[in-house]
């Protein structure tokens, strides 16, 4: 089976080492080369033909050097860039995209890399993924507001469950469930689950 070669760059020598090892566990993905910092990454790019590119976006600390190293990167490699950060803010990921890179993740969501590295590698779509996150991170602005609680209940509403099979779903008691709807439309201020939903979805993009 040929792999997916994949070169992370990044800062923590035990990011790398835990991330190889977790990306190594894949069948089809194989990590081949690691820096951590831009003039390795550099090298590393001219001397071995990777397909996958994981940049951190505050390499040496930096907020925007891990941005300044992909659009150097591009001069000497074919490779997909995928930015990985700590960050939640629209600034970086617009930039990111501007860099050239074709993903944006935080490092919290790690779970998703083997699946982002095979979308970039066979469906490269970077406007769509800006269009996706951007979305994202509006969505998590919208719910900031909610508790944990909230937050499960509000996402059940806006699946289409009914309040009775929320209560079933939760094990909540219908006195409990009110209670929490009512807050969850006072924070959102509405007057109803519908407009409550049709709200979060007319600041997000989709």
């Amino acid at each position: 089976m040929s792999h997916i070669r994949v070169l992370i760059i990044d800062d923590d020598a035990d990011w790398i080492k835990a991330l190889t090892t977790f990306l190594n566990g894949e069948a089809d993905l194989l990590v081949i080369g690691a820096a951590t910092n831009a003039n390795e990454a550099i090298s590393m790019a001219q001397m071995n033909a990777f397909d996958i590119i994981l940049m951190d976006i505050q390499l040496d600390g930096s907020k925007l050097d891990g941005i300044h190293t992909a659009m150097l990167l591009h001069e000497y490699s074919s490779a997909k860039i995928i930015m990985l950060t700590s960050l939640q803010d629209e600034q970086s990921m617009t930039q990111s995209f501007t860099a050239g890179a074709v993903q944006y993740i935080e490092k919290s969501r790690y779970l998703e890399l083997p699946q982002a590295i095979r979308s970039a590698y066979h469906h490269p779509a970077p406007m769509e993924a800006l269009l996706k996150e951007l979305s994202r991170l509006k969505r998590e602005e919208q719910l900031k507001e909610l508790t944990g609680a909230e937050r499960e209940v509000f996402e059940l509403i806006e699946e289409g469950y009914t309040q009775s099979q929320i209560e079933k779903k939760l094990y909540k008691a219908e006195s409990t469930l009110k209670n929490q709807v009512n807050k969850i439309l006072k924070k959102f201020g509405v007057k109803s689950s519908k407009e409550a939903v049709e709200k979060v979805k007319r600041r997000g993009f989709f």
